[in-house]
C-alpha cells in the first residue's frame, strides 16, 4: 500500500479531529515510535507530518557534524566522535534540566542578575 507521500504504508488508521483541532495518536503508533511529550510537526505539499522528537532531534546534530567535519573527521572516525559528542551533550542538557528543576523548586539558589552581569 502506498501512502500520500509515496512511502510504503505499513499501517493506516483514520482518526478524528476535535473541535479544537486536536488528534489522538493511536496507542500502537505512539508506542512503536516512542513519542514523548513533544512532537515535530511540519507541512509538506499535501500532508501534515508528526514525528517523535528524540534526543537526536535536539537542534545540535548538524552543528556537531559540521564541527567534526571541519576538524577533519570522516568515515567511521566521524561516527565514533559524533556519538561521543552527542552523548556528552545529552548528559550536559540533563544536568542543566536537573539544576533548573532544583532552582524552580527552591532546593537550590539560582544566580542573581549581579552574578551573571556583574555589579553596575
Amino acid at each position: 500500500m502506498m501512502n500520500i507521500m509515496g512511502n510504503t504504508a505499513l499501517e493506516r488508521k483514520i482518526i478524528n479531529v476535535t473541535g479544537k483541532r486536536q488528534v489522538t495518536i493511536p496507542l500502537k503508533f505512539y508506542e512503536k515510535l516512542r513519542f514523548g511529550k513533544e512532537v515535530e510537526c511540519y507541512l509538506t505539499d499535501n500532508a501534515v507530518v508528526l514525528r517523535p522528537l528524540s534526543a537526536s532531534d535536539d537542534g545540535f546534530t548538524m552543528e556537531i557534524l559540521r564541527d567534526l567535519v571541519a576538524q577533519g573527521y570522516s568515515g567511521d572516525e566521524l561516527l565514533t566522535q559524533f556519538a561521543k559528542q552527542r552523548d556528552a551533550l545529552k548528559k550536559a542538557v540533563g544536568l542543566l534540566i536537573g539544576e533548573a528543576d532544583e532552582i524552580a523548586s527552591g532546593r537550590r539558589k539560582g544566580a542573581t542578575t549581579a552574578d551573571v552581569f556583574g555589579e553596575k
